[in-house]
């Protein structure tokens, strides 16, 4: 059966986020990350070589594959942030309503800016998700 690729790594998120390539996504992943830090109360720990995570969860599927994710986090892309973990609350769907311009993928949110979204309503879908999924 294949590895999962997005394990927990060594890696210091600040140090990851102090190599994000524009100015202003290192500034607005800095502000996610002390938002996420605050609203879980979970050390920040780096998933795989991009992806900011806060807590874990054990999965496994009825295939036998099975491993451990992150519940919420973040990674900065090209020109945008993924968002994940957030959409699974009951909450999400109102509050992704009220959320502001984002894209919906398969399992994140995409967002192109902090300023593009109301950061109140982030903050709460950050909450739910948390409260959801939290060990």
């Amino acid at each position: 059966m294949a590895e999962n690729k997005t394990t927990v790594t060594d890696v210091d998120p600040e140090d990851f986020l102090a190599g994000v390539k524009t100015a202003r996504q290192r500034e607005e992943s800095r502000r996610l990350l002390a938002m996420m830090s605050e609203l879980t109360g979970a050390p920040a720990r780096m998933w795989g070589p991009t992806m900011v995570g806060f807590g874990q969860y054990h999965y496994r599927y009825d295939s036998g594959r099975e491993g451990d994710a992150l519940i919420l986090g973040f990674a900065p892309r090209s020109g945008k942030f993924a968002l994940y973990g957030l959409m699974d609350s009951p909450e999400a769907p109102a509050l992704l309503e009220r959320l502001g311009t984002h894209r919906r993928g398969a399992g994140c949110l995409y967002v192109n800016r902090l300023d593009d979204v109301d950061e109140e309503v982030l903050a709460e879908l950050i909450r739910a998700a948390w409260a959801a999924r939290r060990p």
